[in-house]
């Protein structure tokens, strides 16, 4: 291919983005009241841009803001003039360069496929094979609150139609009990994903399944209960308990899904991009559909870019079936243009618009 091929990066820019969240978002390993993001932008020779998401966690990757944008700006020289048509390979480039960076990744692998698709005119989830093309139902999050503020804030989303509640819990165990018995006695008609982010020891983990099993509530996953490392204790718990056991942080990589896989040590696993870089994910998926693995499919405090290139893969690869893709619905403000995927309550819509649909409100 010629060196003015249409689908040759011309540049690339990044810069911060920091979004108000509209209830701090607190885990097991920390708070977050500001998602501090980095957009990235791809031009091609055409002048088509793409774009892309970078949306560090540091409490679960030790990224920040300020070191992913230093990584992303290193690799522009890099990329420059490369061919967005050979993304695979590319992704392949950036994991050896930006191996401890995988947020940085997502965003530059993602504005490469967006730019990609909207040069030859198809929406993202084309790219992946367009599988499973229809509305989806996302769960929504209840930050570790006090028992009653959590049912307060339940009910408020309950009001709008969500019926999956991912409820985080992981920093006292007493305190998640109460939660989680007054939550299963305020609602009738609910389901639940109980997410600790590594916040037990294996045997108030297995106090916790042993209460979850108790509920009136349908269960879909008690997520990463223990330390990511402790694959045993995870077998342990997924064997122990009629309780799907869902591993999120044990999964960065494709050698870690396969670990999981081989070991039993989880009924199920959460794909999230910014956690592995976009094309690992769809490796990813390719394993545990091979293996007959369920997956979820969440994210960071992402906005609808990130969250868009997920439920893309959810649309168009299929075989995804449980959505935590809710964290733009926990933003104070939407900084992107309207267009793309949307949110009808609980209910995720496709778009048909070329590459993700989405441009941000402000650019460089």
């Amino acid at each position: 291919m010629s060196k003015t091929a249409k689908t040759r990066i011309k540049n690339i820019q990044v810069w911060p983005v920091n979004i108000s969240i509209t209830e701090a978002f607190t885990i097991s390993k920390g708070e977050m009241t500001v998602a501090e993001n980095i957009f990235v932008r791809i031009t091609l020779t055409t002048g088509t841009h793409g774009y892309g998401e970078i949306s560090p966690f540091p409490a679960l990757t030790s990224e920040t803001q300020e070191n992913c944008l230093t990584m992303a700006r290193s690799m522009i020289n890099e990329l420059i003039g490369k061919d967005v048509l050979e993304y695979r390979a590319i992704s392949t480039q950036l994991e050896t360069s930006l191996t401890h960076h995988p947020s940085v990744r997502c965003g530059l692998e993602t504005a490469m496929v967006d730019a990609l698709c909207r040069e030859i005119g198809i929406p993202l989830w084309a790219l992946w094979g367009g599988t499973a093309v229809k509305e989806y139902e996302t769960d929504v999050t209840i930050p570790i609150r006090a028992a009653s503020e959590s049912v307060t804030m339940a009910r408020n989303w309950y009001q709008q139609g969500f019926r999956i509640f991912k409820l985080k819990v992981g920093e006292k165990i007493e305190d998640d009990i109460e939660t989680l018995s007054v939550f299963d006695n305020a609602f009738e008609d609910i389901s639940l994903i109980v997410d600790a982010n590594q916040g037990y020891s294996v045997e108030e983990a297995r106090q916790v399944a042993q209460k979850l099993e108790s509920l009136h509530a349908k269960v879909i996953a008690f997520e990463q209960p223990i330390d990511r490392h402790d694959l045993a204790g995870m077998a342990d718990l997924t064997k122990q308990t009629s309780i799907p056991i869902a591993a999120d942080e044990s999964v960065f990589t494709v050698e870690d899904a396969r670990r999981i896989i081989k070991e039993r040590a989880a009924d199920l696993i959460n794909l999230k991009i910014t956690k592995s870089g976009l094309l690992p994910t769809v490796e990813i998926v390719s394993l545990c559909r091979a293996n007959n693995v369920p997956l979820m499919i969440g994210g960071m405090i992402e906005t609808r870019i990130a969250m868009g290139c997920s439920f893309s893969l959810v649309l168009g690869l299929g075989g995804i079936t449980i959505l935590d893709l809710d964290t733009p619905l926990l933003m104070a403000d939407d900084p992107l243009q309207p267009g793309g995927y949307s949110y009808q309550g609980s209910r995720l819509l496709p778009w048909h618009s070329a590459g993700l649909g989405l441009v941000p409100r402000e650019e460089p």
